[in-house]
């Protein structure tokens, strides 16, 4: 999903009628974009023509005429003038309209699509975020839609609206004179070259761009999320050295385009100035060999052709531009279909929803791998009755979390089966399950906002009332209320403003709202001071009264009264029994037992 792209794509049909189906219920606004784009192309001859007429037909008679025929000429000169005006003010006036329409089109589509793209990324199993940095969905779902606005205000509609103005000015020349036209255009062949060149050179830059802010956005976000890491090793001059590399990338590409740009107007300027200049000669040339009214004509041409070499070249020049505007919208539509077909979600297709769930939990032959054959959970077998509480113990990776991981369906199991109250959890639905269990990490994660949108997690259904009643269940009122602002304190992006163990019971006030049958406290109190610990382990006495719940503790004093003990080792159940049971037997509970009491003896 990742993966950078070559950009040879800007001819897939399919990908721009996907593109364009985005605009559909907008039908009505692209139409008249495209009536837009006629028009434009019509009114593009009509001054040239009229300045021609008004040399030929008005101003001649005007200068060799006599007095009489001067005044009436003037006035026809004037009106001519004024509606030379009026066409003017008529164009821009479509210019304006067009390119509203196409910016609003493309900002429109733009917002349909991101609420697409983030409403799957919402629905993307979790290895999918195992396996993508964050920067890069984060490039998807903001630089590359982005990108594909420009499809429509800076790409396809406006690229057909200037090939229009270009044909019918090019109709209208070689109406006049074919042979002055021909002679106009006779470099126009080194602008095609350039304009070639041009566009394949900034098309290879503008990769190179679209792949370097891909890197930025995920170098940036991952390290800024980890500063306290960079900054607790002292690798904060390894880490500028890499962000330096990847700018330095950016930067080149950038410049790249900037040289592309800076030789490719100045040739087209030149272009347009030998046009003109052979034009110029040709017609100097030829005048004197002309019929006295052949070469007074060929005047008012001169003039009509000079305005139109200017119509032709202005969206000559732009529209390499624009091509390499529609190709990389394309690129990135590209991406960001990747992102929406990726079929690797969360099923969702389960339909069973209880009113209440008893909270009995089955494994049967359970086994688990996040990637290809290598299992982390391998035949697991195992029954939780309602109201339990079990704990799982076992050496770090032995696959304690992947057990929780599982139970709500945030990954999928490749063999075996899950079932809560006899049911599979696939079916489910979804929104049910999880509804019914709770679950309390070890890394609390906390949003940007307040302590009453961090509990609530800003669901309108859940009171103020209900959250301090749950905050005093659990002694976190008084706590709150010294905070300032109480419970709108904001607690800052990740809870950065309080302690792990503040964050934590914070957590638990949220899974006690919730109210599910079923609760899962992974590893609570594993990095919190003691006594902190001991106000976690009060609330977890209180959250887990009268529930199912499973209990994943490195610190086996915290889980004495468990029902039942479950001690994993590289995902498979070595022993099953209470504390007393296990330390009888001596086995693979007691060593990690005796390994902990060691740490704590005191040497004389």
């Amino acid at each position: 999903m990742a993966g950078k792209s070559t950009g040879k794509i800007i001819f897939d049909l399919s990908l721009l009628k996907r593109v364009f189906q985005y605009a559909r219920p907008y039908k009505t606004k692209f139409i008249l974009s495209v009536i837009m784009a006629i028009l434009l192309a019509v009114v593009s001859p009509i001054r040239p023509w009229l300045i021609q007429v008004t040399i030929n037909d008005y101003v001649h008679q005007g200068v060799t005429g006599d007095a009489a025929v001067k005044i009436s000429m003037e006035e026809v000169i004037i009106w001519i003038t004024v509606i030379q005006i009026g066409l003017l003010l008529l164009e821009t006036a479509f210019r304006f309209y067009f390119s509203y329409l196409t910016a609003w089109l493309g900002q429109t589509v733009v917002k349909d699509l991101r609420v697409n793209v983030y409403r799957k990324i919402l629905r993307l199993n979790l290895s999918q975020f195992d396996t993508t940095p964050i920067g890069t969905l984060t490039t998807r779902t903001i630089n590359d839609i982005e990108a594909i606005n420009d499809i429509f205000s800076d790409g396809l509609i406006p690229i057909i609206a200037d090939l229009l103005s270009i044909i019918a000015v090019l109709v209208f020349m070689f109406a006049v004179d074919w042979r002055l036209t021909l002679i106009s255009l006779a470099s126009f062949p080194i602008l095609l070259v350039a304009t070639w060149l041009f566009k394949e050179s900034v098309n290879k830059s503008f990769i190179r761009v679209r792949n370097a802010v891909a890197h930025l956005n995920a170098f940036v976000q991952e390290h800024i999320t980890g500063m306290a890491i960079v900054q607790a090793f002292a690798a904060e001059d390894k880490e500028f050295n890499k962000f330096r590399t990847i700018n330095k990338e950016h930067r080149n590409a950038n410049i790249n385009a900037i040289f592309a740009y800076s030789v490719f107007f100045p040739v087209v300027e030149i272009v347009l100035a030998v046009g003109t200049g052979l034009m110029v000669w040709w017609a100097a040339t030829h005048a004197m060999n002309l019929p006295e009214e052949e070469g007074r004509a060929l005047i008012g041409k001169m003039f009509s052709f000079f305005l139109c070499l200017n119509l032709l070249f202005r969206p000559l020049r732009v529209i390499a531009d624009k091509f390499n505007v529609l190709q990389m919208g394309m690129v990135a539509s590209d991406r960001v279909f990747k992102v929406l077909d990726n079929e690797d979600v969360i099923k969702t297709e389960g339909s069973y929803a209880p009113d209440l769930v008893k909270g009995k939990i089955t494994f049967e032959n359970v086994s688990f791998a996040y990637v290809g054959d290598r299992y982390v959970l391998k035949d697991l077998t195992f029954t939780v009755n309602p109201g339990d509480t079990i704990a799982i113990v076992g050496h770090t990776g032995s696959g304690k979390t992947s057990i929780i991981s599982l139970l709500n369906r945030l990954y999928h199991i490749q063999h075996g089966a899950i079932k809560i109250d006899d049911v599979k959890i696939e079916e489910y639905r979804l929104d049910a399950l999880r509804k019914s269990v709770g679950v309390v990490l070890q890394d609390v994660f906390l949003f940007s906002g307040s302590v009453m949108d961090n509990i609530t997690l800003r669901n309108p259904a859940i009171t103020k009332e209900q959250v301090i009643a749950a905050a005093k269940m659990i002694d976190m009122h008084d706590f709150i209320m010294q905070l300032p602002g109480g419970y709108d304190y904001n607690v800052m992006e990740r809870g950065g403003s309080l302690s792990l163990g503040q964050r934590q019971l914070l957590s638990f006030i949220r899974a006690l709202l919730y109210n599910p049958s079923i609760l899962i406290l992974d590893e609570a109190t594993s990095s919190v001071d003691t006594e902190s610990e001991l106000l976690i382990q009060k609330a977890i006495d209180k959250l887990i009264a009268g529930r199912t719940s499973i209990v994943i503790a490195h610190r086996l004093s915290t889980i004495r009264k468990a029902s039942k003990i479950i001690v994993l080792d590289k995902g498979e159940i070595k022993e099953m029994g209470t504390h007393e049971e296990l330390i009888a037997h001596q086995g693979f509970y007691y060593k990690l037992h005796q390994m902990q009491f060691e740490k704590h003896v005191t040497v004389p």
